[in-house]
């Protein structure tokens, strides 16, 4: 599943952002006001208010997606989520945080966690990849869409579905302009854990 697939029917939005489009391969968004996914940890509250387009997967799956977007304000996010539901879940991309652009990944499993490193590339413009299977997740990010280095390797819940798709948020503001393209669905790579082509 690859080329125009953000002009299929068989995505579902959660929380659709009011200003959209999609074309071919490609999808641009601008975020809603305060809008944002995160369970618990640290500040206590819930939010299930990002942006989230998820296309439906088999049990096991590699998906990837480029992400394209000039983030600048705080908590400002975009990349790829897997999700089960509300409290089963992984999104990633770059945030900017601490007054940069940052490498983020964040795994709920009834609470979240959050996970940053700094980007050694240009963060207006990369790539992320999530494989799936056997109870694993594995992400990964690439700025040229050939090398692919590990970004965490963490268990994840068998489901013999889930969602998976480009994900948007800003909880401070509103008004990021996202583009994302290159989204492809396949089955597992089945790549040894090193091999980061």
């Amino acid at each position: 599943m690859s080329a125009a697939i953000f002009a299929r029917h068989d995505g579902v939005w959660l929380n659709q952002p009011k200003r959209w489009t999609a074309q071919g391969d490609s999808l641009e968004l601008v975020t809603d006001k305060a809008t944002d996914f995160w369970q618990k940890t640290h500040y206590g509250f819930c939010r299930d208010s990002g942006h989230f387009l998820g296309f439906p997967t088999a049990e096991a799956f590699t998906a990837e997606l480029r992400i394209q977007s000039d983030f600048r304000e705080l908590y400002d996010q975009a990349g790829i989520m897997v999700r089960i539901d509300a409290e089963h879940w992984i999104k990633a991309g770059i945030e900017f945080s601490d007054g940069r652009a940052m490498l983020s990944s964040v795994l709920t499993i009834g609470q979240s966690d959050w996970a940053t490193a700094p980007y050694e590339h240009a963060a207006g413009d990369f790539r992320m990849r999530v494989t799936v299977a056997d109870g694993v997740l594995r992400l990964q990010t690439s700025a040229d869409g050939k090398t692919w280095p590990l970004v965490r390797l963490a268990p994840f819940a068998a489901a013999r579905s889930c969602l998976v798709g480009p994900m948007a948020c800003t909880p401070e503001r509103e008004g990021l302009r996202v583009r994302f393209s290159g989204f492809s669905l396949k089955p597992p790579l089945g790549k040894d854990l090193h091999d980061l082509s």
